[in-house]
């Protein structure tokens, strides 16, 4: 038996007029994904706890079957896992983003975020603009590391787990209110914009029509994480499939491997068959267990407010993910389940996560009976079936 999780992050949404009341999930073309429905077991979970901040930290733990309320410590410090970052005890991992900043104010308190990925930055682009930074602003107790896109991490050197805003929750917003407290780290993202804001990969990219990466951002703080091996726990051999730093240490911690994919890049337009090959050479020819497809693009276009770009990311994931998948599993004869669901869902309407329950969908293909039926929130709920502890549905995949 070979077990598949393919993840949309933030595809789960709310009602939305311009479709009719129905959510993205809803009004998408997914001819897979109701397919599987017929012979799936379809209900809702939480998977944030409680209490806790609403991201893909939390939730992908909860996925994987680590309860969040145990085993989070921040969510810089498990991309910090898969930068190869060797964080000591007392140090503080802090995402650094590279956002875009208004450049029409005079203090750097009045300007607004205008885009909390910078238009998505290549790691190309990124890789030089953090080079700049480091060369100005690194000392024995601030040290810059580089990840994808937009996303990279900081580490401070016995520092503090501050409170900290994540900068895709306030978009479009004038930024005064939600800077740092802490007066070391509002200095560095307020010198970053100085050094940032007229380099010539900015000037480049606004000749291009592209945002500027114009100043750093802070968020995410964390402690040096502790997780146990995901083979230990569930007595299956697993692989992350996945182009964004926070999935890749996750696995670096548990002990899954990491395949990377070629023209992977958390985007809409990201390698969508590499990524279902992958997984499934991983589990028919390489010995694999247990599969993790992990697609960012949902919740970047929930992020962006664009509701065409999330109804063609969930499409994308459906037609060139699941539907992939479930081919070449059938063809091969292996039985197999495969659990579809978000992480969390990222509505539109706030462009933000919320803990709300998602959606998930369970396919077993040695299920014979059949019946129509579709996937998504509005079928879930009215199913009847609530997990309340996220991190105990891995236990409805793993059984017999």
């Amino acid at each position: 038996m070979k077990y598949i999780v393919v993840l949309g992050d933030g595809m789960a949404d709310r009602a939305i007029e311009a479709l009719q009341g129905k959510t993205p999930l809803e009004a998408a073309k997914t001819p897979a994904m109701d397919s599987l429905a017929g012979k799936s077991e379809i209900g809702m979970v939480q998977t944030v706890p409680e209490g806790m901040s609403p991201g893909s930290d939390t939730a992908n733990l909860s996925v994987l079957g680590y309860n969040p309320q145990i085993y989070y410590s921040g969510r810089s410090p498990l991309e910090a896992l898969n930068i190869g970052v060797q964080m000591q005890e007392g140090d503080v991992a802090v995402r650094a983003n590279l956002v875009t900043l208004s450049e029409r104010e005079t203090d750097y308190e009045k300007r607004h975020i205008l885009d909390h990925s910078a238009d998505e930055i290549s790691t190309e682009e990124a890789e030089l603009l953090l080079e700049a930074v480091k060369k100005e602003l690194e000392n024995e107790i601030f040290q810059f590391y580089a990840g994808t896109s937009y996303r990279h991490c900081l580490i401070w050197k016995q520092g503090m787990t501050v409170p900290l805003t994540p900068p895709h929750d306030i978009r479009g917003k004038q930024i005064e209110a939600y800077l740092p407290d802490e007066p070391l780290l509002l200095d560095i993202q307020k010198k970053s914009y100085e050094i940032l804001k007229n380099h010539r990969v900015n000037q480049e990219r606004k000749k291009r029509g592209l945002k500027p990466a114009n100043s750093l951002w802070f968020w995410g703080a964390g402690t040096k994480p502790v997780l146990s091996s995901f083979e230990e726990r569930f007595h299956k051999k697993g692989v992350m499939i996945s182009a964004v730093d926070l999935l890749k240490g996750i696995a670096v911690g548990t002990g899954m491997k990491n395949l990377t994919v070629e023209g992977a890049n958390g985007g809409l337009h990201t390698n969508y068959e590499g990524k279902a090959d992958a997984a499934v050479s991983a589990l028919l020819e390489d010995g694999y267990d247990f599969a993790y497809i992990h697609v960012e693009a949902p919740d970047e276009m929930g992020h962006q407010g664009s509701l065409e770009k999330k109804l063609q990311a969930i499409e994308y994931l459906d037609t060139r993910v699941i539907q992939r998948v479930k081919e070449r599993m059938d063809v091969s004869k292996e039985p197999y389940k495969m659990l579809v669901l978000p992480d969390h869902p990222t509505p539109i309407c706030i462009q933000t996560h919320t803990s709300d329950p998602v959606p998930y969908m369970l396919y077993d293909s040695r299920r014979q009976e059949e019946q129509a039926g579709v996937y998504n929130e509005a079928e879930a709920e009215k199913s009847g079936i609530f997990i309340k502890k996220g991190y105990q549905l891995i236990e409805k995949l793993f059984a017999d």
